[in-house]
């Protein structure tokens, strides 16, 4: 009787060919085309220009219908204005002071500092005024209501109004809107005000101009086409900015990260917005405001 003895292990269970490989991750998507990418982009453009088109054509339907939401009107004038006016306050303010420093810095060279005041004010008459007014307080008001409406669209609030047999774009588009083409000329003329004290006060102080010298030479300079081609821009402007607002709030979808990305996105396209419009309506205006 002989005894086997091995020092090695048991036998293996198989071949090692048997043996499943290991796991390997998933390869990455391959890259879209340059071509999709952007064609994609520009469909998304061309569908929310739509969408904004045929919001627009809602609103005014709505318009002459009744009631005529005037209470609600008033209290969107009163969040959307007067709660910006600080706003408008220290930036037309500043603004005035440092357009007036650059203009002197340029201007004494030449020794033409009398020319200041003329710069100054056909300047912010023209332009600063109602174009950065409608920028800086666009992005507050437009913000404002992307988040307001967007929170009453993720809530159902929306949903409801239609259920109710109302109508969302008389509701809350129409007051909305109202009250931005009504605030946009009273807070552009308050911002070309302070802007002019602003200068007269840079002027005084540091480049010893009078202040009757200032009002006189500013308006020997500034008639009434430089105004009127600023302050024409912007009821424009606040339809815009009200429009773009209601539309992302409307759209927005996705709970809370949804109204922060609508938010964004209408800080982003009402700038945009804002100047293509103002270099349209500038060509526009100087053409039928211009002198032989």
């Amino acid at each position: 009787m002989s005894a086997f003895t091995s020092d090695q292990g048991p036998p293996s269970s198989g071949p090692m060919s048997d043996r499943p490989p290991p796991s390997l991750p998933p390869p990455p998507p391959p890259e879209p085309p340059v071509l999709s990418v952007y064609g994609n982009r520009i469909l998304a453009f061309l569908e929310h220009l739509g969408d904004v088109s045929l919001l627009t054509t809602r609103t005014i339907r709505a318009l002459p219908r009744r009631p005529l939401e005037i209470s609600s009107t008033i209290y969107q004038m009163e969040s959307l204005g007067v709660r910006s006016v600080g706003i408008v306050t220290v930036t037309s303010l500043f603004i005035g002071m440092v357009m007036t420093i650059q203009f002197a810095f340029g201007l004494q060279r030449f020794g033409g500092l009398e020319y200041i005041p003329r710069v100054v004010v056909l300047s912010f008459a023209r332009e600063l005024a109602p174009t950065l007014t409608a920028i800086i307080v666009g992005g507050r008001i437009g913000s404002g209501m992307a988040a307001e409406v967007g929170a009453m669209n993720v809530t159902e609030q929306v949903d409801a109004i239609r259920a109710l047999g109302a109508e969302p774009a008389k509701k809350l588009v129409l007051p909305r809107v109202l009250a931005a083409i009504l605030i946009m000329p009273i807070l552009s003329v308050y911002a070309l005000a302070l802007g002019t004290i602003g200068a007269i006060f840079i002027c005084r102080v540091q480049f010893g101009i009078s202040a009757s010298f200032f009002m006189n030479s500013s308006l020997e300079s500034t008639g009434m086409g430089d105004f009127l081609s600023g302050m024409l821009k912007t009821p424009i402007f606040g339809f815009i900015i009200a429009m773009v607002g209601c539309h992302f709030g409307l759209k927005t979808t996705g709970g809370t990260e949804g109204v922060g990305t609508s938010t964004t996105r209408t800080v982003v396209v009402v700038s945009i917005s804002l100047l293509v419009a103002d270099f349209l309506l500038t060509k526009v205006l100087m053409a039928i405001f211009s002198t032989p």
